[in-house]
């Protein structure tokens, strides 16, 4: 060995020179030396300190720091280590050493100072381009703070009553009733009495302890009760076979200024106790290190931990075969690059013989060593590196900046088991901690509101439709709210929402679990759009003059029409055929029957059962009011205009005037209840139900209207947007007025919404109040058989009701009051 050679020739020197100091010098360092290349750590580092004093030659006193600074790390006393490689760092040592850059940015990123440690990382890739190390450094402290920010859904739980002030790890179950586990611990107790020189702790033992009925663990006792299975040595990584009747583990011998090597052993259970434990043939000679054993239920193939021949550098994960428990393994063959890196690959863990995990410093993660999972793509011959699936990270809670490694597994449970850290915050060194995934549990809620008022809808029913084909309801309460529990909603699902109500056209949307990993609250809100009470013009359904056929380039103007009735079945319309003023009242009252029976026989054709329409024909005595501007000829005839004779007649020009007919030659429908039930039988033609009938409509609203009073206050009744309600008459308010609670109701019953205020609806609705003195607009307000449209009313909070002034009222028209019989009569 090197650290020989280098003793040997120190010795000599001394016989040809005789100086006696230096020799006494060169004896301990060279002591140091040996005891570090044979992995007695603490040892060394006594050695080193005595002998650094003394030493003058700067090259010497940084050799000596640098192996003070490694046996640190070997001893994974990070904080030790740090102020030896910073001393080396300043001195420039790098030219040396350059891996003084990569450990000293490896501590920096266990402490989180990610920017300091970044910049380490890239001068040592500057000096050793070549070195995996640098790179996964670097893409660690990218990678760190995203994984703390994406944590798994696994809660932990350290176990404080086995955890001592040493060293507990590797905790397993041993037993078919999962209450009960073995783990390594170098606490007090162990049958070893002396120091291990690698760590300057106690030699490890395996230990036992058992879930009583209270649910903790009981004092942890020597799991070797035969005295068979722990020496002196270090045991430790213990793993049972499905009988929990074998157990194989680690031991790594300790023989004194000797390099001790590791190896897999394997006992059976003898009564109360283990045989007498053998050694399990794996390659490699007494100094080599192989452990860390996990096995398929079969017990026919093996991993392993081992620095063997052919590796990636550091510890790797091996793999080997046998075909039968009773013979030798075949000959080890290394997982290959996917899995296994120039660091180190530790701990590994077989998961239904396929889901292999292990612990690893090699790949990007959050510092030291992390648990990481690959899958095995095929479970028999030869194994190379393109059996296994790019490994992934667990991120956390389970790994943290420290070292997290032996993760293991209830067999019978979906997500529970132990792993071990040495993280800040635990007991001791090496600590046990049980992790769990609690179940997904999700939940979906939301609010329905109308559309138009924002208001909250009561009664609307719900219905959740699962791609698992299970179907559940639920109606909103009178906040508009509506559930479905954890029990109803079930991870990896898509579900279709249906809501409905009577006078609202129904909404559907969708929400999905699939791929959500964390538990989660769904929020689902709806805004119903009331059905429309006043009537809507079917576009561009126009008619020749005297002519009743539906053409076939307006025919595509009723698909608007038959989505609305496929989309809500429930609905009943009524359809209106109107004519112009030309040709008689009979032939006109003909025309119009004659246009809406062709309408709706285009309806029933395509599937609308008759039963759903009520058709109209109200020949010339309902002159068109337009809603909006309407640009035809070049002229733009203004919204409210009521197409009659004397306003056509007024117009200039033969093509204004027949534009003005034309538009009167219209077809509209209103839609008069939500609560039809189809009669149709299955199979039952459409052309055999009773047929649509269409009436004559000849009777017009009277022009006087009633009213009653309150001492000098007239109440006139009239409809605002197809609401019945009051107002007062006050010929002298300065403007139209309106109670908040009134405007209230109007909101609640669909009789306005946001988008009638002036400014911003959303912002004047907010809170489930009206804001006062907004203004909004009734697009509609009729007295009588009169109408007028866009009327602009304040809301006052302290108005008592509806006000309604003579400005607004002389906009229906010339009108006188009849004081005797209490009317309004409108010329």
């Amino acid at each position: 060995m090197k650290s020989l050679k280098l003793f040997t020739f120190f010795f000599t020197a001394l016989l040809l020179w005789g100086a006696g100091s230096t020799n006494a010098q060169n004896r301990k360092t060279a002591a140091a030396d040996q005891a570090f290349e044979t992995n007695q750590y603490n040892t060394a580092i006594k050695l080193y300190r005595k002998a650094a004093g003394k030493v003058k030659d700067i090259n010497e006193r940084n050799r000596i720091a640098f192996q003070q600074a490694e046996c640190f790390r070997m001893m994974n006393d990070r904080r030790k280590a740090e102020p030896f490689y910073r001393r080396l760092v300043n001195a420039k040592y790098e030219t040396t050493k350059p891996e003084i850059l990569l450990h000293l940015a490896d501590i920096l990123r266990s402490k989180e100072t990610y920017e300091e440690a970044k910049e380490l990382y890239e001068r040592y890739i500057a000096l050793v381009p070549d070195d995996h190390r640098g790179t996964v450094g670097l893409e660690s402290c990218e990678l760190a703070p995203q994984l703390k920010e994406n944590p798994s859904r696994h809660e932990i739980t350290p176990l404080n009553s086995i955890n001592s002030r040493d060293n507990d790890f590797s905790a397993v179950y041993s037993n078919s009733a999962f209450n009960e586990i073995v783990f390594a611990s170098d606490r007090k107790g162990v049958t070893g009495k002396k120091l291990d020189e690698w760590t300057n702790k106690g030699f490890s033992d395996l230990f036992i302890t058992k879930n009583d009925v209270t649910g903790k663990w009981t004092t942890p006792i020597t799991a070797d009760a035969g005295g068979m299975v722990n020496t002196e040595a270090n045991e430790g990584q213990p793993f049972f076979n499905p009988r929990f009747n074998t157990m194989y583990f680690t031991r790594c011998y300790n023989e004194k200024k000797k390099k001790n090597g590791c190896k897999v052993m394997v006992t059976k259970r003898a009564g109360t106790g283990w045989s007498e434990p053998t050694e399990i043939d794996l390659g490699g000679d007494s100094t080599t290190v192989i452990g860390h054993p996990t096995l398929t239920d079969d017990e026919l193939t093996i991993v392993f931990s081992a620095e063997l021949p052919g590796g990636r550098g550091g510890k790797d994960l091996w793999m080997a075969n046998r075909k039968r428990k009773t013979d030798k393994f075949g000959k080890p063959r290394n997982l290959g690059d996917i899995v296994n890196t120039p660091g180190n690959e530790l701990f590994p863990y077989l998961r239904a013989d396929t889901l292999l995990y292990f612990s690893s410093d090699g790949h990007a993660g959050m510092g030291g060593l992390d648990i990481f999972k690959t899958w095995m793509l095929k479970s028999s011959g030869e194994e190379t590196k393109e059996n296994w699936k790019k490994p992934q990270n667990l991120s956390t809670p389970i790994n943290s900046n420290s070292d997290d490694f032996a993760i293991s597994f209830h067999a019978e449970a979906m997500e529970e088991g132990f792993f071990t850290s040495n993280r800040v915050g635990g007991r001791g060194g090496d600590d046990i901690y049980s992790f769990v995934i609690q179940p997904l549990v999700f939940t979906l809620q939301g609010i329905v509101r109308d559309d138009r008022t924002l208001q909250p809808v009561q009664g609307a029913l719900v219905v959740m439709e699962g791609s698992d084909g299970k179907s559940y309801r639920s109606t909103t309460s009178e906040i508009g709210a509506y559930s479905f529990n954890k029990n109803q909603v079930l991870p990896n699902t898509n579900y279709k929402l249906t809501v409905s109500k009577e006078k609202y056209f129904t909404a559907t949307g969708e929400e999905t679990t699939l791929g959500l990993e964390t538990s989660k609250d769904l929020v689902h809100d709806f805004r119903l759009i009331p059905v429309p009470q006043k009537p809507v013009v079917l576009p561009d359904i126009l008619y020749d003059l005297g002519r009743w056929e539906l053409k076939p380039q307006y025919q595509d103007s009723l698909q608007g029409l038959i989505q609305i009735l496929e989309a809500n079945p429930n609905i009943i319309i009524e359809l209106a055929a109107h004519t112009d003023a030309r040709d008689s009242e009979e032939r006109n009252d003909a025309l119009s029957q004659k246009r809406a029976q062709s309408v709706v026989d285009y309806l029933i054709v395509r599937g609308i059962e008759p039963g759903r329409l009520s058709a109209k024909g109200y020949g010339e005595r309902q002159p068109r009011v337009l809603q909006s501007d309407v640009v035809k000829e070049g002229y733009t005839f203004k919204a409210g205009s009521r197409l009659t004779e004397a306003f056509i007649d007024s117009l200039s020009g033969k093509q204004l005037k027949e534009a003005a007919h034309q538009m009167n030659r219209r077809t509209e429908f209103s839609i008069i209840a939500t609560n039809f039930v189809s009669q149709r039988k299955v199979g039952q033609p459409l052309e055999s139900q009773q047929a649509t009938e269409v009436k004559i409509v000849t009777e017009i609203e009277k022009h006087v209207v009633p009213y009653t009073t309150k001492g000098k206050e007239k109440i006139v009744a009239c409809t605002v947007n197809n609401i019945t309600l009051d107002f007062i008459y006050s010929p002298k308010a300065p403007k139209a007025v309106i109670s908040t609670k009134q405007a209230l109701e109007l909101l609640k019953a669909g009789a306005i919404g946001k988008d009638d205020f002036q400014g911003n609806g959303e912002e004047i609705l907010a809170g489930g109040s009206i804001q006062n003195n907004a203004v909004f607009t009734i697009s509609q307000l009729r007295i009588g058989r009169k109408v007028i449209y866009d009327v602009d009313v304040t809301v006052d909070s302290k108005a008592d009701g509806l006000i309604i002034n003579n400005k607004v009222l002389s906009r229906f028209g010339a009108f006188v009051i009849d004081e005797k019989a209490s009317q309004l009569i409108f010329e």
